[in-house]
Order: C-alpha cells, then sequence, then structure tokens
C-alpha cells in the first residue's frame, strides 16, 4: 500500500463497508463481473462516504476468485462532477485525501482489469477516476476537465500521472487552464481507449466484457501486475510527493480558500495571490 502523507494527522481508517451497507454505489456480481455504479444523485459528487465505498467495492471484488473483472459507470447522467467542495474544508481536507488516496491506490493495486464507462462529463476527481482504470469508454459529447485551478487548488492524481497518459504539454494545457474537453479529443489523446456516440458505449463495453470473460483469470491479474510495474514506482512516489504539498503548501494559503468559499457562494474570487 502507498503509505499516506502526514499519516499521523489522518483519523482512524474507519471498519471495510459491506456491499450491502454502500449507499452511494450499486455493487453486484453479474456472471465474473463485478458491476459498480455510482449513484449520488445528480451528479456523483464524491463525498468521504463515497470514496470509501469505492474503495471498499474494488477491494471487495478484488478478493474475490469469482470476479474476473470490474465495470465501473454511472446511475445518473453525470458520470461524476468531482469532490463535494462542501466537504473540502480546511478541516475534512485530511479525511477527504484519505479517502481519495484509499480509491487510486485500489485502482492500482487490483488484480482484475477495471473497465469504465463515462457516459456524460467526468469532472475533477471524477475524470482522474476515469483516467486511472485500464479500458475506458466515453460518450464522444461527453465533457472532460480538471476544474481545479479555477478554485484555487490542484488535482493531485491528474498533476501526478496525467502527463505520462496525454504527454506534458497536454497535461500542462488541461490542468493550468482548467478547460473542457468532449469525450472525443479525451480518446484522442489517450485519456480514453474509444470515444463512441452514446448509443454506443454500451455494445462496445459489454463487447470488450465478453473478450475479457473469456481469458485466464491468474494471467490477467499477473499481466496487469507486469503492465504497471514502471508506471506504479512512479506513481506512488509522485502522488504521496503532490499530496504532501498540496497539505503542507496548498492548503495554507489564503487563495485556496477564498476559492472554495468563491465557488460555493457563486461568486467569482478575488485573489490575493498568497
Amino acid at each position: 500500500m502507498i503509505e499516506p502523507v502526514n499519516a499521523e494527522e489522518f483519523v482512524a481508517q474507519p471498519e471495510r463497508r459491506k456491499p450491502e451497507q454502500f449507499q452511494f454505489v450499486k455493487f453486484r456480481i453479474e456472471d465474473g463481473v463485478a458491476r459498480m455504479t455510482l449513484n449520488r444523485p445528480e451528479h456523483n459528487l464524491l463525498n468521504e462516504a463515497m470514496l470509501r465505498e469505492i474503495a471498499d467495492g474494488i477491494t471487495t471484488a478484488g478478493e474475490r476468485d469469482d470476479v474476473k473483472l470490474i465495470v465501473v459507470d454511472s446511475a445518473c447522467k453525470v458520470f461524476c462532477g468531482g469532490i463535494d467542495v462542501g466537504e473540502y474544508t480546511s478541516q475534512r481536507v485530511f479525511q477527504m485525501l484519505d479517502a481519495f488516496h484509499g480509491v487510486f491506490s485500489g485502482m492500482l493495486q487490483v488484480g482484475k482489469p477495471v473497465v469504465c464507462v463515462v457516459n456524460g462529463p467526468a469532472i475533477g476527481g471524477g475524470a482522474e477516476l476515469a483516467m486511472v482504470c485500464d479500458l475506458v469508454y466515453t460518450a464522444e459529447a461527453a465533457s472532460w476537465g480538471f476544474p481545479e485551478i479555477k478554485l484555487g487548488c490542484y488535482p493531485p492524481v491528474a498533476v501526478t500521472a496525467l502527463a505520462a497518459l496525454v504527454g506534458q504539454k497536454r497535461a500542462a494545457d488541461l490542468i493550468l487552464t482548467g478547460r473542457s474537453i468532449t469525450g472525443q479529443e479525451a480518446a484522442n489523446i489517450g485519456l480514453a481507449n474509444r470515444a463512441l456516440p452514446e448509443a454506443e458505449v454500451w455494445s462496445a463495453v459489454e463487447e470488450s466484457v465478453r473478450q475479457l470473460s473469456l481469458l485466464s483469470s491468474a494471467v490477467l491479474a499477473i499481466t496487469k501486475k507486469a503492465s504497471y510495474v514502471w508506471n506504479a514506482m512512479h506513481f506512488d512516489k509522485g502522488l504521496a510527493r503532490a499530496e504532501k504539498i498540496y497539505l503542507d503548501e496548498l492548503m495554507k494559503t489564503e487563495d485556496v480558500q477564498e476559492g472554495i468559499k468563491a465557488f460555493l457562494e457563486k461568486r467569482q474570487p478575488a485573489w490575493k495571490g498568497k
């Protein structure tokens, strides 16, 4: 496991939830496929409880011998609108980062391929969630973006791993400007595997699931592990460093608090540059 930054400041880990206890994630197993459906209307905003459920669902699926792969999708028109900003205060940031960390650590470590279905907007933490999945199918018109810079902060996973997927210049463009792109552009630059018309996304996903289901679960797990050796080494260290900067430097600025406050008050932030 990746060691959390400033571990002494994180609260004690809650007990793992069982899928039947989940409130925001629908978890079911069908024909060797663990299906995890994000279900926090209207925009699947990620609060701590939802992040814990996603991480617990991944862990549960990873431990099941009858599960060969995992599919992550959404019950809402929005795939995921990112972090619930209302929870993201200086008093809550340690718990939120810890929960966020658990999801991405689990995604990298689980010995099952993870297939992601982006049916609608994937914003901020939602785009980060999708980008670390193994196979990503997106609707052509779905919007993708990392708008955190507009709130006075940055996306920890994207600053760590996005350049490896899309190249340094494209990553800088998306992270520093906070602009949105379409699902088609996300596929063109390597954020997603395929972009399709919305009506065709699920048929492509199910064909991929069918093909993966014909393969050896043991070989799939070993191959995934081998494929991520290089990236995992750098991701572990990079994410730990990005989180440390986030906690020790970013969260101590006045502007990050102003950005969050302005967002919640639906006004333009008044930056102080400090």
